[in-house]
């Protein structure tokens, strides 16, 4: 582990050495062709570098930071487009946003709040923060609440052999989501406090989501989803006539998801392609641009919908049901999944040993 954990440094050192180069030299040459030629070796070299990691956590983040976020956010530098285009100035500005998922929100805020405190009527900025400040608990709240049930997983782990495999599938699916939103959550909040920007839900709750459209574009990490739209649905749209055009873009965007997944896929398993999550993009995106076709015709012509009591079910069930059939198998034949497992064992059980013993050692 000690091994790993210097490759994971050397990674890093590296991919922070390749942006300062995009900083201080790539961003300096004209938008076009010739800043995309300066950006390509970076393009290599963040596909390749998280090779040399072993570790499922490790290699699986730094190849979803590097390989996919920060390859992206740079080719859209490369035609001046996309964050990095208009982030700050500063060198660890731009480091931290090409490489991290984070979406700056953009916001004003009252220039002064003396003559609030004079008034006896609440202004809207006041209710705005007072909003803010309720729906920041309740997250808060609810954040708390899905470490709680990710430790119930963990432990649920010791009786994996007494548990039914669709159980365990279903029980992986928990896992994913919930492993998923908290390690961004981790990385988002030291961000949040060293930048000084407010920034953007990287996960908006998928499990109510009352459509594909709805899950993968507005609550399922919306930080790929808004990278996406910028480097495929976006250019597509534009170029096709402007009928078919969301629709054409939208299946694009799942197929170019699909082909990155493969590429994560093979980081963390290091065996060829099997091809079945590009499948699972795929369906998916056929569903979508179906339910598409069909809400414009439904909703928008006669004002029919679905009731979410019944849309939701049926939107995770199928997210759920198409993720056990396609996105899981080519991790579990290659255990990825025991690794994962193991590795969140050792650290669960490194912060019983120091966490918990450190506090009763000084309570």
């Amino acid at each position: 582990m000690d091994e790993e954990l210097k490759n994971f440094i050397k990674v890093w050192t590296l991919a922070v050495t390749s942006l300062c180069y995009c900083f201080y030299i790539s961003a300096k040459i004209p938008s076009g062709l010739l800043r995309f030629l300066s950006l390509v070796p970076i393009f290599y070299f963040f596909t390749i570098l998280p090779l040399n990691l072993s570790s499922f956590h490790l290699c699986g983040v730094t190849s979803v930071l590097l390989s996919w976020l920060a390859n992206f956010k740079l080719l859209l530098l490369s035609f001046d487009q996309g964050p990095l285009s208009s982030s700050s100035p500063k060198l660890f500005h731009f480091i931290s946003i090409a490489c991290l998922p984070i979406r700056v929100k953009h916001q004003e805020f009252p220039k002064s709040s003396k003559t609030n405190l004079t008034n006896k009527n609440p202004s809207p900025q006041n209710l705005q923060q007072q909003l803010g400040l309720s729906i920041g608990i309740a997250r808060f709240v609810l954040l708390a609440v899905k470490v709680i049930l990710l430790v119930l997983i963990f432990h649920s782990y010791n009786y994996r052999d007494r548990i039914h495999p669709y159980v365990l599938l279903a029980i992986y699916c928990c896992h994913v989501y919930l492993e998923a939103e908290l390690l961004l959550a981790l990385i988002v909040i030291p961000a949040r406090i060293l930048l000084g920007f407010e920034l953007e839900r990287q996960f908006n709750e998928p499990y109510l989501a009352t459509s594909l459209q709805d899950f993968w574009g507005q609550r399922w990490n919306l930080v790929v989803s808004g990278i996406l739209r910028l480097t495929v649905y976006k250019p597509i749209r534009y170029t096709i006539g402007k009928r078919w055009a969301p629709l054409y873009a939208v299946f694009a965007s799942f197929m170019v998801s699909g082909l990155i997944h493969e590429l994560l896929y093979y980081h963390v398993t290091r065996v060829p392609p099997t091809w079945e999550v590009t499948w699972f993009f795929v369906l998916h995106g056929m569903c979508t641009v179906v339910e598409m076709a069909v809400k414009k015709v439904v909703t928008d012509k006669w004002g029919w919908r679905l009731h979410p009591v019944i849309s939701t079910p049926l939107t995770v069930a199928f997210v759920g049901l198409t993720g056990v059939w396609l996105f899981f198998p080519q991790l579990i034949r290659n255990g990825v999944t025991d690794k994962a497992i193991r590795e969140m064992s050792i650290l669960v059980d490194f912060l019983a040993r120091n966490v918990v013993a450190s506090k009763f050692k000084y309570s």
